[in-house]
């Protein structure tokens, strides 16, 4: 039983910018009560100009990523060309629909948000364990400390935010969640996605050490 409890709980946030996208998530994966890692990467690239957050049952969310990874690699070799931004998120839904619906003793709950570019502009996507689709037009967050990132997210966004100004956001919004939510800490990462393609900005760790 102790597995089902293995490294869950997270906060991931995903904000659309006019010029990019904006990824970030906290590196605390929970077992329980346990701090099962400090060190934990969150967000995937999965192609030049797509990543994703996860949030869930890690070995799933390890698994799923790299089958995204693969079969747009195989896609765009078959077909000559970049796989679009939805067509990314709604191959992606079609593993978590039939993930979770699988009989398993683990049950294989994961959601993610997917960004990327695309020759129709950037795009961001929230998909949910049962392996729905929904596509934002603002920002998302998943994951344990989601509502606290929310109430930062409802109150600073506003349309046409510049990828600076998002950046600046996010870290706000995970910073609420690091504050008040057991399953997030220990450090963030931060990804931009833009015209170039994806872009780790930083990572920041957090010293919780006392010593004498």
């Amino acid at each position: 039983m102790d597995k089902i409890e293995t490294q869950k709980g997270t906060t991931t946030i995903g904000i659309l910018c006019k010029d990019g996208i904006v990824l970030v998530a906290d590196k605390r994966a929970s077992a329980g009560y346990l701090v099962a890692s400090k060190d934990m990467e969150k967000i995937s690239k999965i192609s030049k100009y797509m990543a994703v957050t996860m949030a869930g049952l890690v070995s799933d969310a390890q698994l799923l990523t790299k089958l995204i990874k693969a079969e747009l690699t195989l896609k765009r070799i078959r077909t000559g060309r970049e796989v679009s931004v939805k067509e990314s998120a709604n191959l992606l839904a079609m593993m978590l629909y039939g993930n979770i619906r699988r009989m398993s003793m683990i049950p294989g709950i994961v959601s993610f948000i997917l960004g990327g570019k695309d020759e129709s502009g950037f795009h961001l996507y929230e998909l949910g364990v049962d392996g729905s689709v929904t596509k934002a037009g603002d920002y998302r967050s998943v994951g344990s400390g989601s509502m606290m990132a929310l109430g930062v997210l409802e109150t600073l966004y506003k349309e046409d935010l510049a990828v600076k100004e998002g950046i600046e956001i996010a870290v706000k919004a995970i910073n609420a969640a690091v504050q008040r939510d057991l399953a997030t800490g220990d450090g963030i990462d931060l990804v931009v996605i833009d015209k170039d393609g994806v872009h780790k900005k930083f990572t920041k760790k957090i010293d919780t050490k006392i010593t004498m």
